[in-house]
């Protein structure tokens, strides 16, 4: 007999029977992401041979990959940046502007349009990239847009979430950008999302150039000539929205100016944008290389330079020198005033506190403490 081929009831069909997917959602979560850049556009790659600056971290690798090479005896695998143009266009002044929830896309053109606006190297849409210090930021936020717009910020797009509830600041935020003739781009608020890396935008996001720091002197001079100078020193704060809290507390109480360190320093981010509410665009702000010197140029133009300290020699209610010229350094987070920022403070003052709470937070006490200067300049005035 010739097997069974013939018999009755035979299987007609594999036993293992169709295989299984994954019903679609494997594509579907791709969708709108793009084609996977090659490897030599890739910023975060070794083989990267764009025109843009190459980031530390690929360069420590290509050089890992040169010495490996090397004790090899082979040719490196890296790419020879700079051969290979990876910048987006830069075209975004051509852009027709279109308003926030008009009825077509021509302002953005879908994914196309919105890479029209941008500058800097191309990156695999979905994936967030590790921005230099010297790229664009993009604001976000209907009161800190808003409020760099009036405050004639330079600005090269503006980003609006298809759909969007077009409130009264919404009305004025596109207007304005219309008039200044700064790109509209009307794109999904799902893109906007990963633009954004989840931040919470309200719809709206303007691109704008690295943050103009002020010159320190030119912000000293200009505080001597108001009638009550005050400024205010951070010395080692590192989160960005304890900066922009500060910024804000400055702004509503009268400091005429904030400096920084350069190092080991939160600097002006899109971050600290949101949290000042916009009101990094009305009060400048300086990085300085030496805290410590420039505590002691304030010193030598007549300030009195007081520091907060949870165990400050000094009450703030009894702070007598509040109503002349005055520079309140606010310590870091965690460790509080640096030991040479201390010793150059004049004074260190404490905030009294009813409960056993052992310290506040670094932009409530600089909050705290603006505030009771300016009620005694209140008084005395």
């Amino acid at each position: 007999m010739a097997g069974n081929s013939q018999r009755r009831g035979r299987r007609l069909t594999s036993k293992a029977g169709a295989p299984k997917g994954s019903g679609g959602k494997n594509k579907d979560s791709l969708a709108g992401r793009g084609k996977t850049l090659p490897a030599d556009e890739r910023p975060w790659h070794k083989a990267y041979s764009g025109t843009e600056k190459l980031p530390q971290r690929t360069a420590w690798k290509q050089d890992k990959e040169r010495r490996a090479a090397a004790e090899e005896g082979r040719a490196p695998k890296i790419g020879q940046p700079g051969t290979k143009d990876t910048t987006w266009g830069r075209g975004t002044r051509g852009v027709a502007p279109t308003r926030a929830g008009g009825g077509g896309r021509s302002g953005a053109g879908g994914r196309g349009g919105a890479g029209a606006g941008r500058s800097g190297p191309r990156v695999a849409p979905g994936r967030k990239s590790n921005p230099s210090r010297d790229s664009p930021e993009l604001l976000v936020g209907r009161n800190p847009v808003l409020e760099s717009l009036r405050a004639q910020v330079p600005a090269t797009a503006l980003y609006t979430a298809l759909g969007i509830d077009a409130d009264d600041r919404v009305n004025e935020i596109t207007r304005t950008a219309a008039d200044r003739g700064i790109a509209i781009l009307e794109i999904s608020r799902a893109e906007l999302d990963r633009m954004t890396g989840g931040v919470l935008h309200q719809g709206v996001g303007l691109q704008v150039p690295p943050f103009a720091y002020e010159l320190f002197e030119d912000l000293l001079a200009a505080s001597l000539e108001q009638p009550a100078p005050l400024l205010v020193a951070l010395d080692g704060v590192t989160d960005p929205r304890n900066l922009g809290a500060v910024i804000r507390s400055a702004a509503a109480f009268g400091a005429q100016g904030v400096f920084v360190p350069e190092r080991r320093a939160a600097g002006i981010t899109a971050t600290a944008w949101r949290t000042s509410a916009g009101a990094a665009a009305r009060v400048p702000v300086a990085q300085v290389t030496n805290l410590t010197r420039s505590l002691k140029a304030c010193q030598d133009a007549g300030f009195m330079v007081v520091g907060l300290d949870a165990d400050g020699d000094t009450d703030l209610y009894d702070l007598e020198a509040a109503v002349g010229p005055l520079v309140v350094v606010v310590g870091s987070e965690g460790r509080g005033l640096s030991r040479l920022v201390g010793e150059t403070c004049d004074l260190t003052v404490s905030i009294p506190m009813i409960s056993d709470v052992e310290s506040l937070n670094a932009s409530v006490a600089a909050a705290v403490t603006l505030a009771e200067v300016a009620r005694r300049r209140a008084v005395e005035g």
